[in-house]
């Protein structure tokens, strides 16, 4: 069986209903919280599987020699929120329910960049979610959890549209620029929209 026929059984049969059962738990955690957005869990598309596995080294390796237990976003879940602040308080609520085995901050590489922002989580499946009928082979042992806000979403998904585009032979110069330049005009609306939700919390901060 090829590794695209073998990961299309494991999508169809379990990382379908798997990822809609981990959305409710989410939900269900996450259900006191304000200012939630969207919460949403989906697998990895046959054909991103594919090309994510079939990624090589710039030594020229394969960089899965194993695929389908190395590649830990087979599912991936994001939480959506308002403001920057919220980010903290959905993450602190999240972390007393699940298990994570590696967490981070995505950030630029340098202060004069702009580009992806969020929290990222790499955590176990909850042991509930999982069904005895399920072959155990086809079962992931973990799932990707980013939480950002609505203003990190919205350049991550137009940036990963928009730039990532092999087919289309790359991106200009200026077409890059614009990127930066819509990327730099996001993060500066996210970090407004922060301050003036803070400050209206807060009215001390105002003065």
């Amino acid at each position: 069986m090829t590794l695209e026929n073998e990961y299309r059984a494991r999508y169809d049969e379990v990382l379908v209903p798997l990822a809609a059962a981990l959305a409710e738990l989410l939900k269900e955690h996450l259900g006191h919280c304000e200012r939630i957005d969207r919460i949403s869990s989906r697998p990895k598309s046959v054909d991103r599987f594919v090309t994510k596995a079939r990624k090589m080294t710039d030594s020229g390796v394969r960089k899965y020699e194993h695929p389908l237990a190395q590649i830990q976003d087979q599912v991936g879940a994001r939480v959506t929120v308002f403001y920057k602040s919220d980010v903290d308080s959905v993450r602190e609520v999240l972390m007393r329910y699940l298990r994570p085995v590696e967490s981070r901050n995505l950030v630029p590489a340098s202060e004069w960049e702009f580009g992806y922002f969020g929290w990222h989580s790499v955590c176990l499946f909850p042991a509930e979610l999982i069904m005895p009928e399920w072959p155990t082979e086809h079962v992931p042992n973990f799932f990707e959890l980013q939480v950002k806000t609505l203003f990190q979403h919205a350049w991550s998904e137009a940036n990963h549209d928009l730039g990532y585009k092999p087919e289309r032979g790359g991106l200009s110069p200026d077409q890059i620029r614009m990127l930066a330049f819509a990327s730099a005009q996001a993060w500066g609306a996210d970090r407004a929209f922060d301050e003036l939700f803070c400050e209206l919390q807060d009215p001390k901060k105002a003065t």
